[in-house]
């Protein structure tokens, strides 16, 4: 199987409680739930509710405010995800997904002055919304309005028609790759490659979306039996590997002439292909989260040097999911504008290793820089996790 790329996992987020309370009890609050450790002494007191269609959110008898730890057990048949929740504006301030039968998980969050309720939606019946409970002191706690498919639509649309636009550009730039090395200029190839990969690399969030075709365009050697001299072995880092490595332009032709025709055939196909819209918001987390993994390790490098190039245009394409998603987090995410600064604080940190118009590889950058930018973009890519998990469409009935 080839290395993945970005925007081709599906990773299903734990609990928006975690999202709020990074605005709201801060790290100690985070290990608790991401361990789910118990709490004793001046930690957050325990309330267990039941979840199940005929008693849900029973149990929580004497409301108060502050931070506390539900136990949810599950004392139905089936799983089931839970939402604590304001009845009335339906935001959320907790959530929990797949809680099995016969089973208790914890959900931990800070509460204040406002009415609550425990939505319980199990994966095979309609939502039930238990009692509400009213606070009537403290600061109202964090709570983001739940996202629905129906949100995204427009956003995914959106996207979706500057990816064609994109793809348009790919089309072009592989085109002149091609009659470089058609004409034995190995020299002009090399330079038209990485314009054309970097166009390629910033349409990430809609990889999923291309399906096999991404990998036969954008694919590495992992996993094939001759790795890179594997006939599997096609796309950008094929041709990559051969400019780099001293092929002749007879040797490369097959390969370019492939990746302009699977790329020319994507571009024709997409009008007629639908993103998920549930998937946006995942795919604005991962773009980045490849990037860390693959990119920053120099892990998909076949000769160019290019990965710190790949890695700022990763960058792009994940500014270019957020402007279509900014609408919906407009409202529901407080630090919109710490996570644009942070946005700038890594474009500022890739740019500023780029010399006279040229990116080192990753392995000539000294510790210092390494460890600033692994640091700068592994920050963004956790503010990033806020932004899927708040963007998940949730259920409500």
């Amino acid at each position: 199987m080839p290395l993945p790329r970005p925007g081709t996992r599906s990773v299903r987020l734990r609990s928006v409680a975690v999202v709020l309370l990074v605005l709201a009890v801060g790290c100690a609050g985070i290990l608790a739930v991401l361990l789910g450790r118990r709490h004793t002494g001046d930690g957050p007191r325990h309330i267990t509710v039941e979840v199940s269609p005929s008693r849900c959110g029973q149990g929580w008898t004497r409301p108060a405010p502050g931070v506390q730890t539900f136990d949810l057990h599950n004392s139905s048949a089936g799983a089931a995800e839970v939402y604590l929740e304001d009845p009335h504006s339906r935001a959320v301030y907790g959530e929990v997904e797949g809680i099995g039968p016969g089973t208790t998980r914890q959900l931990t969050v800070r509460l204040g002055k406002g009415t609550y309720a425990f939505l319980c939606v199990p994966d095979d019946a309609d939502a039930v919304t238990g009692p509400s409970v009213r606070i009537g002191s403290g600061r109202r706690g964090p709570g983001a309005a739940p996202v629905t498919e129906h949100d995204l639509i427009p956003p995914a649309i959106a996207y979706q028609k500057w990816v064609g636009s994109g793809l348009d550009r790919v089309v072009r730039l592989t085109a002149t790759l091609r009659r470089a090395i058609d004409r034995g200029d190995l020299a002009a190839a090399r330079s038209a490659w990485l314009p054309a990969h970097l166009e390629y690399e910033r349409l990430g969030a809609a990889y999923d979306a291309f399906g096999d075709a991404d990998r036969r365009i954008n694919g590495t050697d992992a996993g094939l039996p001759g790795g890179v001299h594997d006939t599997g072995f096609t796309g950008f880092h094929r041709v990559e590997y051969g400019l780099w490595h001293g092929q002749p332009a007879a040797k490369l032709r097959g390969p370019a002439a492939a990746l302009a025709g699977a790329v020319s055939e994507l571009r024709d196909s997409w009008s007629q292909t639908r993103m998920d819209p549930a998937q946006l918001g995942v795919r604005a987390h991962e773009i980045l989260e490849n990037t860390v993994q693959f990119e920053l390790t120099g892990r998909t490098d076949y000769g160019s040097g290019s990965n710190l190039a790949t890695a700022r245009a990763n960058l792009d394409g994940t500014r270019q999911v957020l402007s279509r998603l900014r609408p919906l987090l407009t409202t529901r995410y407080p630090h919109l504008s710490f996570l644009d600064r942070e946005l700038d604080r890594a474009q500022h940190t890739l740019d500023g290793l780029r010399h006279g118009g040229r990116w080192p590889a990753p392995d000539r950058l000294s510790r210092v820089q390494r460890e600033r930018t692994d640091a700068v973009l592994g920050d963004l890519v956790e503010r990033l996790a806020s932004v899927a998990t708040l963007c998940d469409p949730r259920r409500t009935v």
